[in-house]
Formats: structure tokens, sequence, C-alpha cells
């Protein structure tokens, strides 16, 4: 039998999957058991009430899905009142994630978050910082670091800071939100994309650009959770592309603790069920008693190994 439990900063998962904000609804309750996740993180919410991007929103393509949806948000309050009630009759942890325009709106929206049940608060920093020229906070190391500083001021939950992969250099982002105290990273938000519609001539979502999210974004996204897992000392979440339990083991070998699961849910609503008994299995298969022996254990190629190929 497998340890499944993870710790992720002083909080302790049942396992290490969860969904990715946005991609867990109500109705997923009827179709498998929520009490079985590692966590339930809720659709990123605003303080205000917002209608989000006009349709159309979303357009598939051939490894990936392309999403404007522009952060909907029923605000604060109804999150407070119905959507945490709803999920605290799972045995499961709840984390809220926030998105906000503003450093101060971030570590308002914190604390009223900051009720029973919810035991952490993503910060969605990839969101326009009006501020900054709608910079996103998290394209800039200072502004990542002032709204996970405005948060921690505000909450004493742990914040786990999403991160945006638009950056040239991730690694930097991660520290400076690691030296603003977060207890955590999500590593990564989605790549912003665009299509075009080739009959219509028009883009494919209403926005013209949006997330592109799906297998395609695994490759690269791995690797930015690989040189976050090198640059700070607090957990990672990988979340990016995974489809399976294969996809989710490269990431804790990359060096996440625990994954997100967000568009295999709509092609597979019992995708993150199936990958946990999964990685059980595969837990058994290979002898691993705890599956946080996963995490950072990748083996790199010796130089006795590279040589050898390089002579075949």
């Amino acid at each position: 039998m497998t340890d499944l439990s993870v710790r992720i900063g002083d909080l302790t998962l049942a396992n290490p999957i969860m969904p990715a904000s946005g991609t867990l609804a109500e109705g997923l309750s009827d179709v498998f058991d929520l009490s079985r996740l590692g966590a339930i993180v809720t659709k990123t919410i605003t303080d205000d009430l917002r209608e989000g991007n006009p349709p159309p929103r979303v357009a598939e393509l051939q490894h990936a899905t392309l999403f404007s949806i522009g952060i909907p948000s029923k605000g604060a309050n109804y999150y407070r009142d119905t959507t945490v009630p709803f999920y605290r009759r799972f045995a499961t942890p709840i984390v809220a994630s926030i998105s906000a325009d503003t450093v101060e709106q971030f570590g308002t929206l914190a604390a009223k978050v900051s009720v029973p049940g919810v035991v952490a608060i993503e910060a969605n920093v990839s969101c326009p910082n009006l501020k900054k020229d709608g910079l996103a906070f998290g394209m800039d190391p200072q502004a990542t670091a002032e709204v996970i500083a405005a948060m921690k001021r505000s909450t004493p939950l742990p914040i786990w800071a999403k991160l945006s992969p638009n950056v040239g250099d991730i690694a930097a982002i991660a520290r400076a939100a690691e030296g603003a105290g977060a207890d955590a990273l999500v590593v990564a938000n989605a790549m912003l994309a665009m299509a075009i519609d080739i009959e219509s001539w028009q883009p494919r979502v209403a926005n013209l650009m949006g997330g592109i999210t799906g297998p395609a974004t695994k490759p690269v996204i791995l690797r930015m959770v690989y040189q976050c897992s090198q640059a700070v000392s607090i957990p990672i979440i990988g979340c990016g592309g995974i489809s399976n339990a294969a996809d989710a083991i490269e990431y804790l070998l990359a060096g996440a603790s625990a994954v997100q699961v967000g568009t295999q849910s709509f092609v597979q609503p019992t995708a993150m069920i199936r990958l946990l008994d999964d990685l059980d299995a595969y837990c058994v298969r290979r002898g691993i008693k705890q599956v946080s022996e996963l995490t950072g254990a990748m083996r790199a190629y010796s130089p006795e190994q590279m040589a050898r190929q390089g002579s075949l």
C-alpha cells in the first residue's frame, strides 16, 4: 500500500491530485466522490461581479484548447456564502483562487475568502496590473512580490502563487514570490496564444487572444517546473497538459510535490480519479512506499553515460 499523502508547506494533503482553478464545478460531485481528491481548487473569483469575455470563448486546437473566458465572477460574498459551504460538505480541503486589478485588492480579497473550510489561497498573478499599464503581475518580479506580501499581511492562510508561463525567466518570478513569503508555487497558468478561422478570417475567440492549455503545453511547463525547483525551496504544484498518470509522474520527477489537472477533466470528467488510481498502481509496481519519493527524483545522465551514447 502506497502512502499517497504529500506536504505543501504546513498542509498535509491526502494525495497530490487536485483540479486546476476553473475546471471543477459542483456538478462533478454527481460523477465521483470529491473527497477522493487531495484538494479542491475552486474557480478564480474577483471581489466584484464580472461577466467575463464575450463569446466565442473556446476554440479546440489539434493538441490543445484555446480559452478566453475572462474570469467571470459572482463576487466574494457569493463565494463565501454559497461556494464554500457547498464544497465544505466533502472531506477535502478547499483552496480559494483569487484575481484582482491592484495589489491592494489582492490583499482585501484574500481577507474576505479566509473563511472556515478554506485552507490556502491561490494568487492568480497572471491578471493585468491596472497600475502598470496592464502588464500582468506575474510578468514582473517586483509586482509579483508586492501581491504576495499584501496577501500575507491580510490573512494567516498559506499563499500559493500561480505563475504565468509568459515570461523569459520564470525562475526570477519564482524567487520573487518565495522572497515575499509565498508558501508554494503553482507552475503554471495558460500560455498566451491565438488562432484564426481561415474561412471567416476572424480570430477563433472574440477577445483575439486567450490561454492555450492541454497536452501541447506539457513539455514547456514541465521545463518550467524543473527550473523553478532548482531556484526555490518551497513546494511546487505542476499544472499544464496533464492527461494521465505518466504526465503527473513526470511533473513529480521534475520537482513538483503535487499536480493540478485541468483540460483533461473536460474531456473525461473522471480523469483525476483514474489518474490517482493509476499513480497508486505505478508506485506499487515500482515498490515506492511514499509518493513523495518521486519529487525531484529525476536522474541526470552521468558523463560516462553521455560518452557511451556519443560513441554509438
